[in-house]
């Protein structure tokens, strides 16, 4: 075994693995760029090695680097983590070369298996189920055009050396494949270093579900269930569960040996995953294999008790898989939401900035409940422009999935994040959804379900209800707590008495009465028919989460204070809500409301970037839906396109440009 091993990444897998090398005994190397100096994979690993600028291609993606590291630390193995080298076959021979162990799969199973147009060409001669698609070198736009023709609408178009949904379009006519194949080799040059993409037909209404492998260096390999990752934005998962509530047994058993079948044909000694598109009825197609760790590896850990990291390590390191497929059992079921650092109101557009606030939930085992946080950020640390806006991925188990995601929901409400946008709102509202719920699951999902985008959720119903009894409660005891300091309340002999309020949540009035004079308290709603909430918690003045029962049900709410009111988040729900007495509400009525300031004629940038490029210029008429510029960010080429029929007046950045989030980027006439 190891004494020493390097981690060629950073972030929260940088830290993941981290965490098993340290269990197993074996001292850890961190890599850095200048971005990630205070980076937390950099704190936790036993040393850690400077290589280069915060770019990925003069730091990260520098396999002569990472081998210096390695020789000046001693390190006798490389674990790539995801992304980056993880599955360049050059960097697994020069590891080689160097007398350097990597943590992967052998060479020859990256380069016919890590390249997606070989990997088809494969699985091909092999007889297993593909895509239909063209897997030659695509020369131009036009020439996309009239494969796609061939195929037949919509085609995906994919990088060759593709991942994390960079270098992917879909296309359902000749305009968008043109300009889909110029933005998808774009990317995958910027990300990948290779622009070569190739067209499959898209599959309508489809299901992504990948078979977690697992192979040694003496010919075993395992399967170890299934994933279901469905649930995409921007050809991105969010989330992820296992196992898939749409196989069965048979599926599932079949699904697997095929997926271990075309790893033993290659060879395959490592943790892999063969990826599948799976239709409604439970047919399948084979659509490539990664050749290494994957994000969403924790649910399969989760239900199968088998720690991944680990075994990729006892495996480079020549011991024989100790695990037999008749060992292999799936246990309950775990639920991952990848929290990322987006704006899921502006179209998931990317946000960087300082954490001000990070308060995770308490990670642990309790009450059939198990609660993982794998992140690679702290309170005080910033998200970065250059890197994946990946902050943490959040993952819960338990006996069944519908306990899984109660707990998946209950712990999104606990999660705490100030200072840049989050998606935590939408992972919190998507738990509540009635199709997520049912399982009835597509990558068309997000698009079908939020069509307009998601939009921040009105508190309605029960919820409502809930959040106006919080409201009471916070309320109820910031002034006791006020009282007390002032000396109003004796101690020993208080004042009980009902208190008649208002809470206006988000304009909504409601009337209530507080009764705590059975040392309880009590809510009772005069305009809900009688409605009367029993309010728990130990929840004190100052804490960002509000934790207690309501009816004795489990509640956890986000608090923050604004004047003279409170902000509270709540099943994917903000409100602003503000507790009144009864003349209070009478005289907030009569305030006058703040006009919104009308939209000025200008393009404004909806995330931090950099200017790719400028598509028009001063004095030029541009339709409605034209392209005005490309801006990347986090390695995303984002096209910015006219609202409108407009003039450009004045544009006020260049190619190259560093655009803050909301800057003006060009006005019109």
């Amino acid at each position: 075994m190891f004494s020493k091993i390097l981690i060629a990444n950073r972030g929260e897998i940088a830290c993941r693995v981290i965490k098993t090398a340290r269990r197993m005994g074996i001292a850890t190397v961190a890599v850095y760029s200048d971005a990630d100096r205070d980076a937390l994979h950099v704190e936790m690993a036993d040393e850690a090695v400077h290589i280069g600028p915060p770019a990925a291609a003069e730091s990260y993606l520098v396999a002569d680097k990472i081998i210096a590291a390695c020789k000046a630390t001693g390190a006798q193995a490389v674990h790539p983590g995801y992304g980056f080298l993880s599955e360049r076959e050059a960097f697994a021979q020069a590891l080689k070369a160097a007398g350097i162990v990597f943590i992967g799969p052998n060479p020859q199973a990256i380069a016919t298996m890590g390249d997606k147009i070989e990997s088809k060409k494969f699985a091909n001669a092999a007889k297993v189920s593909t895509v239909p698609g063209f897997l030659g070198v695509i020369e131009s736009p036009e020439h996309a055009v009239r494969i796609a023709d061939e195929i037949g609408y919509p085609v995906m178009i994919k990088a060759s050396a593709g991942g994390g949904g960079k270098g992917m379009r879909i296309a359902y006519s000749r305009d968008e494949v043109a300009e889909g194949f110029s933005r998808a080799s774009s990317e995958a040059k910027s990300s990948f270093g290779d622009d070569r993409v190739f067209i499959e037909k898209f599959i309508v209404n489809p299901r992504h579900i990948e078979i977690q492998v697992l192979g040694d260096k003496h010919g075993n390999v395992i399967y170890l269930g299934e994933r279901e990752c469905s649930i995409q934005r921007r050809n991105q998962k969010v989330i992820e569960e296992a196992p898939s509530p749409l196989l069965d047994e048979a599926t599932r058993r079949k699904m697997g040996e095929q997926a271990v079948a075309l790893a033993k044909a290659v060879n395959y000694d490592s943790a892999g995953t063969v990826e599948f598109v799976a239709g409604q009825d439970r047919s399948f197609f084979f659509l490539e294999m990664n050749t290494r760790l994957q994000v969403e590896h924790p649910v399969t850990e989760l239900v199968t008790g088998i720690d991944l990291v680990e075994q990729m390590i006892r495996v480079a390191a020549g011991e024989e898989l100790a695990i037999k497929q008749t060992d292999v059992h799936l246990r309950g079921w775990a639920v991952e939401s990848r929290v990322y650092a987006e704006d899921p109101v502006r179209g998931f557009l990317p946000s960087t900035g300082r954490l001000v606030t990070y308060r995770p939930p308490q990670e642990g085992h309790a009450d059939g409940v198990t609660v993982r946080n794998d992140t690679g950020v702290y309170e005080g640390g910033e998200i970065s422009i250059f890197y994946d806006p990946m902050i943490a991925k959040l993952v819960t188990h338990a006996g069944d999935r519908e306990a899984a995601i109660d707990a998946q929901a209950q712990a999104l409400d606990e999660f705490v994040i100030d200072g840049i946008r989050h998606n935590i709102p939408f992972l919190s509202s998507l738990m509540h959804h009635p199709r997520w719920r049912a399982g009835q699951l597509s990558t068309g999902f997000i698009a079908e379900e939020y069509p307009e985008g998601f939009k921040p959720v009105a508190p309605q119903g029960e919820t409502a209800l809930t959040m106006a009894g919080i409201a009471a409660y916070v309320d109820h005891m910031s002034n006791q707590r006020k009282r007390q300091i002032s000396g109003q309340m004796q101690t020993q002999n208080p004042v009980i008495f009902l208190r008649e309020r208002t809470v206006l949540l988000d304009g909504v009035r409601y009337d209530i009465v507080i009764d705590d004079s059975e040392g309880m308290l009590f809510v009772h709603f005069a305009n809900e028919a009688g409605t009367v909430l029993q309010v728990d918690s130990n929840w004190v003045p100052g804490e960002p989460v509000w934790r207690g029962t309501i009816d004795d049900e489990p509640v956890a709410a986000q608090v923050r204070a604004v004047l003279n009111g409170m902000v509270l988040n709540h099943k994917g729900v903000a409100a602003t809500a503000y507790v009144y007495t009864r003349r209070e509400a009478e005289l907030a009525a009569l305030m006058p409301e703040k006009k919104q300031a009308e939209a000025s004629k200008a393009l404004i940038c909806p995330m931090p970037g950099l200017m790719k490029s400028l598509l028009v210029s001063e004095g030029q008429t541009v339709a409605a839906g034209e392209p005005l510029c490309v801006v990347e960010a986090m390695k995303m080429e984002n096209v910015l396109r006219a609202e409108r029929d407009v003039t450009v007046k004045k544009i006020h950045a260049k190619q190259g440009d560093s655009i803050a989030v909301d800057a003006v980027i060009m006005e019109f006439g």
